[in-house]
């Protein structure tokens, strides 16, 4: 097992236990300043509480990472992971940088993130002898260059104030033949792409209690579509992005219009939290496939495994060896 984290930073730093505070270079730009509180006021809420306490929640959360990064086990995941340095960036309350540090015991786990979330990360996972967090900017991360055998971000890139700053200074990290598992939101319909920007805009204006509000609200006309139980036939509408085919009336909506996510099968503050991170947080950029590829090639990275869905592209990407 590893547990020496010292020889990969750039300086000395000190943990206390399993932790550090290295925030005070964080990026003072107002949309990050917001989106940052956004992600402390989701993890710190006491509703969120359920996202770790759900265990349906958390099973499709693993059960998606896997189908995300191109695995078809855990067992297949601690084969590629064990025994590697692994950097989370991105890792919010920290459940699934402890699922990967328990699932790969001879590895060394690093939890990385801005929000308060990570101290809570800390404490609840501090039995965890190769498990750490810091609290810091991921786009300025206190790590040596290629020091890092997996750069793991995931859900959360496109958050960051630039987003390809971003993904430079995490796969600058990546040691020669490493791997970067990334994630981005795909765009998505025209009307649903308007509403979102309005969204990213009006939340300046609008307190934590409003946005809880509004993804209450959200959750329940998503509840309602849902339990319509209609399909509509949709003809291609090129000029909206609208594309062909037959769709649950919720789902239509969700992906052309508004998001209103709703899983029966998850707690009801479980749906409001995935509305919330949609809409609170003002830096939330979205791709279209080939604008993604062309980062991932630029950085110097090629691709062993690629998804795309209706929400987004991830996959796992080797870098490459310098000629």
């Amino acid at each position: 097992m590893m547990n020496d984290i010292s020889g990969i930073l750039k300086k000395q730093v000190f943990f206390k236990d399993n932790y550090v505070d290295l925030s005070n270079n964080f990026d003072s730009r107002i949309n990050q300043v917001q989106t940052k509180e956004a992600f402390s006021e989701k993890w710190t809420n006491p509703k969120s509480d359920v996202l770790t306490n759900d265990k349906k929640f958390v099973k499709d959360q693993k059960r998606w990472f896997l189908e995300l990064y191109g695995f078809s086990s855990e067992k297949e995941l601690n084969s590629f992971c064990n025994g590697k340095i692994i950097l989370d960036a991105g890792c919010g309350i920290g459940y699934k940088s402890a699922w990967i540090a328990e699932k790969c015991p001879n590895s060394l786990v690093i939890g990385m993130d801005m929000s308060e979330s990570v101290l809570l990360a800390s404490e609840r996972y501090k039995n965890f002898k190769n498990l750490f967090f810091i609290k810091g900017d991921i786009a300025d991360s206190p790590f040596k260059k290629e020091s890092i055998d997996i750069v793991i971000c995931d859900q959360v890139i496109m958050h960051t104030e630039d987003p390809n700053h971003t993904f430079e200074h995490l796969g600058g990290l990546v040691k020669e033949s490493g791997s970067f598992f990334c994630y981005v939101y795909s765009k998505k319909a025209l009307v649903r792409e308007l509403i979102d920007d309005y969204f990213r805009d009006k939340v300046h204006d609008l307190s934590n209690e409003e946005i809880w509000e509004l993804s209450n609200q959200l959750t329940e006309l998503g509840k309602n579509l849902t339990e319509l139980n209609v399909q509509v036939e949709v003809p291609n509408i090129p000029l909206l992005n609208i594309k062909k085919g037959k769709y649950d009336i919720q789902r239509f909506i969700y992906w052309n219009f508004i998001k209103c996510f709703y899983n029966k099968e998850w707690d009801i503050n479980a749906n409001n939290i995935v509305n919330y991170d949609w809409y609170s947080p003002s830096n939330a950029k979205r791709y279209s496939e080939k604008e993604f590829k062309s980062i991932i090639n630029h950085n110097n990275f090629s691709i062993d495994f690629f998804h795309q869905e209706e929400a987004c592209f991830s996959g796992r990407f080797a870098k490459n060896k310098l000629v």
